[in-house]
């Protein structure tokens, strides 16, 4: 944030009082129904004018680029998420986190910093809570304080409010960019590099099923994201998820999301559920944005049973503790079934396991990329092929390092010929080095 932008901030602070206090008056001078047909343009021009009548007749004195500031964030409240708009409009901000009315933070290139926009009270911000939960057809009250959501651009919003936040209600938004990221940005920044983002794209168009495992806001969204761009424009595609959140470009998809249960309790739609209803609806590939619980199991059914080519995410810290999370998960089905089997089941259906991660400097990574290559006795054997070497960190705390090859042909590139395409051995060799 530059010395300017925090000025503009802090000068809309002062005004935050007068601002809620026109929001207030201007519902009750005019109709919030005739709104829905009109644009923001007709909007701005009718409610400028009353605005501006109601500002001149408290006498406040104000000169004509505060006018405008004032109106503009007048018709935010009305209009869309208040103090929140212009973090939202900020496309070098990608997360929100209120912290309470009066404590509002923001990750910007991967670094967390103090934003001056404040709510005017906790009414004022849980009545911008309720309006995000609201438009997908959820709540959060004292019944229910906990909500996940998301806005109309696919950003995630997490909402926690009292009595289980004990200092004011918590707000968490992930933004998600207006053009999705590629895989030619993941490599322009140095995410993946270019051979690595070769080899991702004929796993994905050998049809292997895929299993991207990291941490929280470590971009496996992202990455799934960017793969999946990699899918024929033939193939019809099925997503899956809590919160919808994927932005798939193909011209084939059917997107599914969960319902929570109703103020009764009832008439909840698990991700489960809707796994097992995409095997009906004749899909090429299943995309579930993330398995946490018995669905996984249902997922590996999905992937051993025609559905190749399918992709998940989970969260683990490692390729071999996301096998282990996804076991553990089968265990939460419900189904009675040995560990033996139940691995033999993983190693049947999964293929490919990428590990990505956010490092300190606050960029993300491809970590890891390794193979299933089937099972010793009762353990699933899994062999590295590419992975990324911390070598230090610079004096401005930039993470130092490469990716390098492990030396191991994987099986998948015999796959990746009988689909007419080529990986050259060199990519494979242990001496391979690839600046990051």
């Amino acid at each position: 944030m530059t010395v300017g932008d925090a000025g503009a901030f802090a000068k809309r602070d002062v005004n935050t009082e007068l601002k809620v206090e026109l929001h207030q008056r201007l519902l009750d001078l005019i109709n919030l129904s005739a709104l829905d047909n009109m644009s923001r343009e007709q909007i701005e021009s009718e409610v400028g004018d009353i605005l501006n009548e109601e500002i001149d007749k408290q006498r406040h004195a104000l000169n004509a680029a505060e006018r405008r500031q004032l109106v503009d964030d007048v018709l935010d409240e009305l209009l869309g998420l208040g103090p929140l708009e212009p973090l939202l409009k900020d496309a070098t901000i990608t997360d929100i986190l209120v912290n309470g009315h009066d404590h509002v933070f923001v990750e910007r290139y991967g670094s967390l910093e103090a934003s001056p926009v404040r709510f005017k009270d906790e009414r004022h911000l849980l009545r911008i809570i309720q309006k995000i939960v609201s438009a997908v057809g959820r709540r959060v009250d004292e019944s229910q304080p906990m909500c996940d959501a998301r806005l109309a651009d696919g950003s995630r919003v997490n909402a926690v409010v009292p009595p289980l936040a004990l200092d004011g209600s918590l707000l968490s938004i992930r933004k998600f960019a207006k053009v999705p990221i590629s895989m030619a940005r993941l490599v322009e920044i140095g995410s993946v590099p270019p051979p690595i983002a070769e080899v991702l794209r004929s796993i994905v168009a050998c049809r292997r099923n895929v299993l991207i495992s990291g941490g929280t806001g470590s971009g496996k969204t992202t990455m799934l994201n960017a793969m999946s761009a990699f899918i024929d424009n033939r193939e019809r595609v099925v997503t899956i998820e809590d919160s919808a959140e994927l932005q798939l470009q193909q011209a084939h998809v059917a997107r599914l999301e969960t319902r929570p249960a109703n103020i009764e309790g009832r008439g909840e739609i698990a991700q489960r559920d809707l796994v097992k209803n995409a095997l009906r609806m004749r899909p090429d590939r299943i995309i579930v944005g993330e398995v946490r619980a018995g669905e996984a199991f249902d997922m590996l059914q999905a992937m051993n049973t025609g559905h190749d080519g399918s992709m998940t995410t989970v969260h683990a810290n490692t390729p071999r503790d996301a096998l282990s999370r996804v076991e553990q998960m089968i265990g939460m089905s419900g189904i009675d079934i040995s560990a033996r089997s139940a691995r033999a089941q993983i190693a049947s259906a999964i293929n490919v396991v990428i590990q990505v991660a956010r490092l300190s400097d606050g960029r993300r990574r491809l970590i890891s990329l390794a193979e299933l290559s089937g099972m010793e006795g009762e353990v699933i054997t899994m062999q590295e092929i590419f992975r990324f070497r911390q070598t230090g960190i610079s004096a401005d705390g930039t993470v130092l390092g490469r990716f390098e090859a492990t030396g191991i042909r994987p099986r998948f590139v015999d796959q990746v010929a009988a689909y007419g395409m080529q990986l050259s051995a060199d990519l494979f060799h242990p001496d391979q080095r690839f600046d990051a």
